[in-house]
């Protein structure tokens, strides 16, 4: 009786079982919902956000570098007419001539003084980097300056000075300055701009009589030493 009923329960069990649903087991590492949303989430945005930093790089550039295009597209040149024309270091007589623009040729003008009427350009020999005066009857401009970058030059020229150390008086050419004699007036200092210069003793008789070629440049200090008829003076 008893070897029966236990029979019949182990039947029950094992029928009860059989008859359970399946336990589904659950995913290994498997993330909450929530947090597999912000990841995606974090993910697209990430994939999707522009760079500007380029934008702004590019606009800066861009900006810097116009004047310099400008004077590669300009077409403005000018000119040597009717003799030779000096290129000076500074857009000013008192500045050092670096070069030469010669009769008959031209080249670019590259930039404008803010100040003066001078044009930058570069040298057709030696590529040098110089100004010329569109104040004289030697240059001849072609073409609009005022679509040209403008410069300020900050340097200033040096001065140069010729001093009359005689008791005779003076006179420069081409200059056209008639320098005293020390004896009349001792600061007789007068300022020239770079250039070469001729010195005539006006005294010496009848007639100018030439004492000194001298080549001034910036930063000059030239004494006349010696006048027309050979006699020597040092100024104290």
């Amino acid at each position: 009786m008893k070897r029966g009923s236990a029979l019949t329960i182990l039947l029950v069990l094992v029928f009860l079982q059989a008859c359970a649903p399946a336990t589904t087991p659950a995913p290994a590492e498997s993330l909450p919902a929530t947090q597999q949303a912000v990841e995606q989430t974090a993910t697209k945005e990430a994939v999707n956000t522009p760079l500007p930093t380029p934008v702004a790089v590019i606009a800066e550039a861009t900006q810097t570098e116009i004047p310099t295009a400008a004077a590669a597209q300009s077409s403005v040149t000018i000119g040597a007419v009717k003799g030779n024309l000096f290129i000076r270091r500074g857009p000013d007589m008192a500045f050092n001539p670096i070069g030469v623009l010669y009769e008959g040729s031209s080249t670019k003008v590259i930039a404008r003084d803010v100040l003066s009427k001078w044009a930058q350009i570069k040298d057709p020999k030696s590529d040098a980097i110089g100004w010329v005066s569109l104040q004289t009857k030697y240059s001849q401009l072609d073409g609009d300056l005022a679509t040209l970058p403008e410069v300020t030059v900050e340097d200033w020229p040096i001065p140069a000075y010729l001093r009359n150390c005689s008791y005779h008086r003076m006179y420069v050419l081409p200059s056209q300055i008639y320098l005293e004699s020390y004896l009349s007036y001792p600061e007789n200092e007068i300022w020239l701009y770079p250039g070469e210069y001729t010195v005539y003793d006006l005294d010496a008789g009848s007639d100018p009589v030439e004492v000194l070629q001298v080549s001034i440049r910036e930063g000059s200090d030239v004494e006349v030493l010696v006048n027309g008829l050979g006699e020597k003076r040092i100024c104290p």
